[in-house]
């Protein structure tokens, strides 16, 4: 599928716009996000901060989508936690977790956040959840690590096939525009000798490289995953177009739901739901209906 260079040019210029200004609210707000309740936990190469509430088995463990931190979590967090253990943590360079390895793909994080739930002896198997790129973390973690998995709830995955550049190629060269964008900002940065900087200049290098990897070799790990077996799958599919993107918003929405439909298949065991009021925030614009699709598999 391909748009036009007017249409792709101004969903670049809008796009880039929003997501620049989010990151730097993101990114100034570093330093706050640590409660009492929160644990630096050391995995060797690095540490992570982590938020573990609740009791019981199994438990359910949550990863974030790019840019974002566990403080968006905590909602969503405490109302899970109510049933069962939850937990949510802040991938490299993210909030109060120190600077990882590079490349930041997903084979590397999920073996973080594997080494992470050894490290405080959370036993598995777990529900994982995991929004936008968290949700092809938490693929490849079950790939690798089946035996951990009881169940998988992805929340509005990526585009299989846009960040294979198989569609969409236009909105493609668009991200590396912006993945371009955020590598600059680090170097920026990391030039300052204000603490603060510093820690900017770790989280715009830790999404830059995310998102590079996603549209390469995490796209290429997700695509290689045939099935998930018999293990329990709920996909969940936003149903509002992202008015920013102009023209083919509508267009481009329904990809992206049938897309997620097509995960489905992956399991024996799956659910495919569309929240027709949805973002593609879902735990954020419907928590209920996201509390109530993963606490079916924590039952």
């Amino acid at each position: 599928m391909t748009i036009g260079k007017h249409s792709a040019n101004v969903l670049a210029s809008r796009f880039s716009a929003i997501l620049f200004a989010a990151c730097l609210i993101l990114a100034s707000c570093k330093g706050e996000s640590a409660q009492p309740s929160d644990q630096m936990v050391n995995i060797g190469t690095h540490s992570l901060q982590l938020h573990r509430e609740g009791k019981g088995t199994p438990a359910i463990v949550i990863d974030a989508g790019i840019t974002d931190g566990i403080d968006k979590l905590r909602p969503l967090q405490a109302r899970l936690a109510q049933t069962t253990t939850v937990i949510t943590y802040n991938r490299a360079g993210y909030g109060q977790s120190g600077p990882g390895p590079f490349p930041r793909d997903c084979a590397r994080e999920a073996d973080e956040l594997k080494a992470l739930l050894d490290k405080v002896s959370v036993p598995g198997p777990y529900v994982l959840v995991g929004h936008s790129l968290g949700a092809l973390n938490v693929m490849v973690f079950a790939s690798k690590y089946p035996k951990y998995v009881a169940g998988i709830v992805l929340l509005d995955p990526p585009p299989l096939s846009f960040i294979l550049a198989q569609d969409y190629k236009e909105l493609g060269a668009m991200a590396e525009g912006m993945t371009a964008q955020w590598e600059s900002i680090a170097d920026s940065a990391a030039k300052s000798t204000d603490p603060q900087d510093k820690a900017r200049s770790a989280f715009f290098r830790a999404i830059a490289s995310e998102h590079r990897e996603m549209f390469g070799a995490g796209a290429k790990l997700v695509a290689g995953i045939s099935t998930f077996g018999d293990i329990p799958l709920v996909v969940m599919a936003a149903g509002k177009a992202n008015p920013n993107f102009g023209p083919i918003a509508e267009e481009y929405q329904k990809y992206w739901i049938e897309q997620s439909r097509a995960l489905a298949a992956k399991s024996t065991r799956a659910k495919f739901v569309i929240a027709k009021e949805s973002s593609h925030y879902l735990y954020l614009d419907v928590p209920e209906l996201v509390a109530e699709n993963i606490l079916s598999l924590v039952k």
